[in-house]
């Protein structure tokens, strides 16, 4: 019988022909690997595109305001600035130093030996203060008036540029600030500036000769009393004769009288100043003799007396910087009005000033008026606030003296380290909370701040004074 193992080694043995692909198979088979390569090329052209784009991109900056100096605005006295180059050297060292070049160079320091003569807030936490720095003769110009800014509440303050002008002398100079938001604000007293950039320019307002004493600003509008006066000094508004109540658009435009009633105001008292309230809706002018105008605010209409003070109630002489010392006049909301009628300082020590101070409100806008009781002797009065609580405050050259909301009782505010020398010229209330004061001497350098009405004050010392 044969063996069957031949037969298998003889098949092996022979040349096998493969069976042919089916028809089309060759085809298929270049078009998926044409695919193949048309996507690898793809993905690593892909590839290459975010990596190119990697080291490109660079991250989003959010570019800040800062408000530096410029050429046509005199620059904070005292002010420095520096410039940095980006450094060619390769690695980390490089890297480095070129982040730090590109980095926002930081706003310039208040100047040494700043004298604040005014403050204006815009919010809780933004303001600014005017006053002289420095010396004369080592000033960044031949002006050594100055401008700082905060933006944390008065924790830190910086320089900003100032109007090019001296401090007040007669017709010209400044002393007085107010912002109306972070962009509009006016430098007066007695000369008037305006800036429409948040301070980084300031232009000069042609008055015709008049001087500004008093300017406030609500809504879209500003206010300001320009007035005819003589003599020279720090005094700028004793010697006047004449005022006027002007207004214009608070983002520029032309100053314009309010109105007849309130035009060429004079009573032959030349020692005397005009004072001006402004509510969110009605604005009070107090003027010399005092008669009291109220009016619109958004420039819709001109301005009427609505009643005239009692002889018991005058307003008494300015001070040096144009503020009246004997009637006061604040506003705690449109129809709400206060009113301090101060005496002239008596006593027997001449080193302890008194003061009688009868203080009045009133609930229709000034047209009739009741007295609420009377204000502690001791201090001569500066400056009166009226908070939107109705709590009242006086400051005086002894310090701050606060009527509480709804009480009858007052009480001398908390001072953190005492009164400053010569007590307060200036306090206001921001909110019902929050509120500022400037002492009477500039020369003390700070900024007083109260966060729980007018309780408690501390102060913020500007950087370098």
């Amino acid at each position: 019988m044969p063996d069957r193992h031949d037969d298998v080694d003889a098949w092996l043995s022979q040349r096998i022909e493969p069976l042919p692909p089916p028809p089309g198979t060759f085809d298929l088979i270049k078009r998926r690997a044409r695919r193949r390569k048309y996507r690898k090329l793809a993905i690593t052209a892909g590839t290459a595109a975010v990596i190119v784009a990697a080291a490109v991109t660079v991250p989003e900056v959010v570019n800040l305001p800062v408000l530096n100096p410029n050429p046509t605005a005199a620059p904070v006295a005292g002010a420095s600035h520096s410039s940095t180059t980006p450094s060619t050297t390769s690695g980390t060292q490089g890297q480095a130093s070129e982040s730090a070049s590109s980095a926002v160079p930081a706003p310039p320091p208040v100047p040494d030996n700043f004298r604040p003569t005014s403050v204006t807030f815009v919010s809780t936490r933004t303001g600014w203060v005017i006053g002289q720095a420095r010396t004369p003769g080592h000033c960044a110009t031949q002006f050594c008036t100055s401008v700082a800014r905060t933006s944390d509440a008065g924790k830190t303050w910086t320089g900003v540029p100032a109007p090019m002008t001296g401090a007040a002398d007669g017709a010209s100079g400044l002393s007085q600030l107010r912002f109306l938001n972070l962009n509009d604000g006016w430098a007066y007293g007695p000369q008037l500036f305006s800036t429409h950039t948040g301070g980084r320019t300031w232009t000069p307002v042609n008055t015709g000769g008049l001087r500004v004493t008093a300017l406030e600003t609500v809504g879209n509008r500003v206010f300001a009393v320009w007035a005819s006066c003589t003599g020279n000094g720090p005094a700028y508004a004793v010697n006047c004769t004449g005022f006027t109540l002007y207004s214009a658009p608070a983002a520029g435009g032309s100053w314009t009288p309010v109105g007849a009633s309130t035009t060429g105001l004079t009573d032959g008292r030349a020692s005397e100043a005009a004072q001006l309230v402004l509510t969110g809706s009605r604005g009070y002018l107090l003027a010399p003799g005092g008669a009291l105008y109220a009016g619109p605010v958004d420039g819709s209409g001109p301005w009427t007396q609505v009643s005239s003070l009692a002889a018991s109630c005058p307003v008494g002489p300015a001070r040096a910087d144009g503020q009246p010392t004997g009637a006061l006049l604040a506003a705690v909301n449109a129809r709400d009005l206060v009113l301090a009628c101060a005496s002239a300082s008596s006593g027997a020590n001449p080193s302890v000033s008194t003061q009688q101070k009868f203080i009045y409100s009133s609930p229709d806008g000034g047209v009739s008026w009741r007295q609420m009781g009377t204000a502690p002797a001791g201090g001569v009065a500066f400056s009166l606030a009226a908070s939107p609580s109705e709590s009242v405050m006086l400051g005086t050259d002894q310090g701050i003296d606060l009527l509480p909301q709804g009480g009858i009782n007052w009480q001398l505010a908390s001072l953190k380290g005492g009164a400053p020398s010569g007590g307060f010229g200036y306090v206001g209330m921001t909110t019902a909370e929050q509120g500022i004061a400037l002492p009477a001497d500039p020369s003390d350098g700070t900024v007083w701040f109260t966060f729980d009405g007018g309780q408690t004050w501390a102060p913020s010392r500007l950087n370098g004074s």
